[in-house]
């Protein structure tokens, strides 16, 4: 069993409603190649109704209907199961076949108890049977849904309601998944060991222990909520879906902080960007316009003061690196909301008897682009905000952004057409000299600051070196002078500089550091400043070196910082000279 943290950024869009998050923790229990249906079902409705002590009477459950194409049977076992725990509670367990979970709106509830679907009760991998590839393990899963009788059926899900509706009537508690199938080139075979994978939302199911609907009205969450009421002044029920979006988005930001991402353009980092940006944004809706991350982090850090206490012991950093993101963001928000404004505003035209007719305004790809481009505004928001503002979105409007775009890198290439890899803008002797100090500066950074520091980028031309590395503060005057030291130090020592080329599994292996951003082939060149034996640094590079770092404080020549500056949030920039 475990309770695992998760964040499914997939959901950010959903986030407002009463039941959706990006961050959940993931209960779960597991059993491979031991106990199976029987045991686990069992035990889930033991959990459900003795342990949370839920009322029977409003759990309902999914069974995978079969696939007649791939020879997979309908799951007739696990609803036997369902039905004999039913019976045994004294509930009536008729059985409801729905087929795809899309025909549900049509059928509707119809007194059923155990509900046959296809598509979202079988798990693997890739999402259906039909798509699998061979080898590939799958099987049936079914589902566990609790009635909140109370809330009436939003019919933009569907004319009727059914245990699958996306209306928030009924609200899935758990999954448990029986994979005994794998693919093969004919069709599917029996696994030789029968596995379980058990998995329920811990905010959902602690909703439905106090018989809330809300998930955001739980303990690991209405506090956050309760300090974003302090802070407005604006009440919850009034403003449910900014204080929703925000206190989830900021809990899962905090998470993602400890755990070492970083607020930038790719990957996680823009995940956690997309999530504060968002939650920054919502702050503005409920009147919040001073820096208020700080405020309400410490909230979520106490909350799970007990389970995780990486967070308290992690606070500071993680005050950091909100302030400075949502301190840059701010200027950013107030400039596209100015810029969105007047892009958007009613536009009117002159009728045939000269009076003003109002017509709304429809936001184009290229407006949208450059509210991106020269305001910093992302377009998820700008689309959020159309919307928001009933202003309808062009149809080609992602297409036209991406040509915009396309069209923007175009440029970029083309103005910097023959720039050698790597950032280097040739290799003549000084590019070479200052692209050998930047690997000593990178060394001396992480001496200085910390492991943690990591290149973000490099460009070096004739007259000096630039190179961008993560580090939540501004490098002080003192450590300045103490990597100017150490590079110094190198230089005068006159170390010898040499490489090896190797099979790029066996480069990594030597410990030598990679650049951000790389893509590798089958073979790479590691370089090593110093003995062998003992080292300064070692690096895989493909790029030009001195042979020995003497080379570059010939004629009394000194490496010197004379620039240290922020790049982008939690990036600094340094441009050094040899002079």
């Amino acid at each position: 069993t475990d309770s695992q943290t998760c964040l499914r950024a997939q959901d950010i869009e959903e986030v407002g409603n009463n039941r959706h998050t990006t961050f959940f923790e993931m209960l779960g229990n597991w059993s491979l190649g031991d106990y199976f249906k029987q045991e686990q079902i069992n035990w889930f409705w033991e959990f459900i109704t003795t342990v949370v002590k839920l009322d029977p009477q409003r759990i309902f459950v999914s069974c995978f209907i079969g696939d007649e194409k791939s020879g997979i049977p309908k799951d007739t076992e696990s609803a036997d199961i369902w039905k004999e725990i039913f019976t045994s509670a004294g509930i009536e367990a008729k059985e409801i076949e729905i087929g795809d979970s899309r025909n549900g709106s049509k059928l509707g509830e119809q007194g059923g108890r155990i509900f046959y679907y296809s598509d979202s009760n079988w798990w693997c991998r890739t999402g259906s049977a039909a798509s699998m590839p061979v080898g590939e393990p799958g099987g049936p899963d079914t589902e566990m849904f609790y009635l909140y009788p109370d809330v009436q059926h939003d019919k933009s899900f569907g004319e009727h309601c059914h245990i699958n509706c996306d209306c928030g009537r009924y609200i899935e508690l758990g999954n448990s998944v029986f994979m005994e199938y794998q693919k093969t080139k004919d069709g599917f075979a029996k696994l030789p060991k029968r596995n379980v994978d058990y998995g329920g939302g811990l905010e959902r199911i602690a909703a439905a222990s106090i018989d809330s609907p809300d998930v955001y009205k739980i303990s690991l969450l209405w506090p956050i909520i309760e300090k974003l009421q302090e802070l407005s002044g604006k009440t919850y029920d009034n403003n449910q879906a900014s204080m929703r979006v925000i206190a989830d988005h900021l809990r899962g930001a905090v998470f993602l902080a400890v755990d070492g991402v970083t607020p930038s353009n790719k990957e996680q980092g823009y995940v956690m960007r997309r999530l504060l940006r968002r939650a920054i944004r919502h702050a503005f809706e409920l009147g919040i316009e001073d820096n208020f991350l700080p405020e309400v982090a410490p909230v979520v850090c106490g909350l799970y003061k007990d389970d995780f206490p990486e967070l308290n012991k992690n606070l500071e950093i993680i005050l950091n690196m909100l302030s400075k993101e949502e301190k840059i963001f701010r200027q950013t928000l107030r400039k596209g909301l100015k810029e969105f404004d007047r892009i958007v505003n009613f536009k009117y035209e002159v009728s045939k008897i000269g009076k003003p007719k109002e017509t709304k305004s429809i936001l184009m790809g290229d407006d949208a682009f450059k509210l991106y481009d020269t305001y910093g505004y992302p377009l998820e928001l700008t689309k959020e905000e159309a919307k928001k503002r009933g202003i309808e979105l062009a149809d080609d409007l992602d297409q036209d952004f991406d040509c915009a775009m396309l069209d923007q890198r175009m440029r970029s290439q083309t103005a910097s057409k023959g720039t050698f890899k790597g950032g280097l803008a040739d290799s003549s002797e000084i590019v070479t000299k200052y692209h050998t100090a930047t690997h000593m500066m990178y060394k001396a950074l992480r001496m200085v600051l910390g492991d943690h520091v990591t290149q973000r980028g490099s460009n070096i031309t004739a007259e000096r070196l630039r190179f961008d590395f993560n580090h939540p503060e501004k490098v002080t005057a003192e450590q300045v002078k103490e990597v100017e030291g150490i590079v110094n130090k190198q230089i005068k020592k006159d170390l010898p500089v040499s490489f090896k080329e190797m099979p790029t599994k066996e480069g990594l292996a030597t410990g030598a550091r990679g650049h951000f951003g790389e893509k590798y082939g089958e073979m790479v060149k590691v370089y090593t400043i110093g003995p062998e034996d003992s080292p300064y640094t070692m690096e895989l590079c493909g790029g030009p070196h001195v042979e020995h770092t003497g080379v570059l404080g010939e004629g009394g020549v000194k490496f010197k910082i004379i620039k240290e500056e922020s790049s982008a949030a939690g990036i600094r920039r340094i441009k050094a000279v040899l002079a």
